[in-house]
């Protein structure tokens, strides 16, 4: 059986790498936990460009994760996830956002990658995307981990802090 992993999108680093912002303590709480159960933590190249517009690819936590490229095969399930996001966009009632350049092509690698068992991002519009999916039975397979939840609560774990 292969290990978990889970795919972190831009918006976890931009709060784990900034102590300032509310969402920090779930950030720090989510690595020490993924890092605790030797979970291997990707990062995609989408969200590496994403976070290099405002910050160094040298800030990143390299040394702690697996860089995913983004290849054929990922491109290929982006078109099935954003062909049915586009046919259903009316129902979703999203904020004013472009569909396809990130949050199907980051689902879509989290989905094909075998291993993948979470996905883990602060962004609430995103999330409704992936609840779309759900529920028109397109997959994905993993489990979207909103950094809101504190991952003691995520896991079903005892906050000893």
């Amino acid at each position: 059986m292969m290990p978990k992993s889970v795919l972190l999108d831009t918006s976890f680093f931009l709060r784990f790498l900034n102590d300032e912002d509310p969402l920090y303590v779930h950030a720090d709480g989510y690595f020490r936990h993924f890092l605790r159960e030797e979970m291997t933590m990707l990062i995609s190249t989408i969200s590496v460009a994403e976070y290099c517009v405002g910050g160094d690819i040298s800030e990143l936590p390299l040394k702690n994760l697996q860089i995913l490229p983004f290849n054929v095969s990922h491109a290929k399930r982006t078109g099935e996830f954003a062909r049915l996001v586009f046919r259903h966009k009316s129902k979703l009632d999203l904020a004013n956002r472009m569909i396809i350049p990130n949050d199907t092509k980051l689902f879509a690698q989290a989905d094909v990658e075998a291993n993948v068992a979470y996905y883990l991002s602060s962004d609430t519009e995103s999330q409704k995307i992936y609840g779309a999916l759900r529920t028109l039975n397109a997959g994905p397979k993993f489990e979207f981990l909103n950094l809101n939840v504190p991952p003691s609560e995520a896991f079903g774990l005892l906050d000893l802090r």
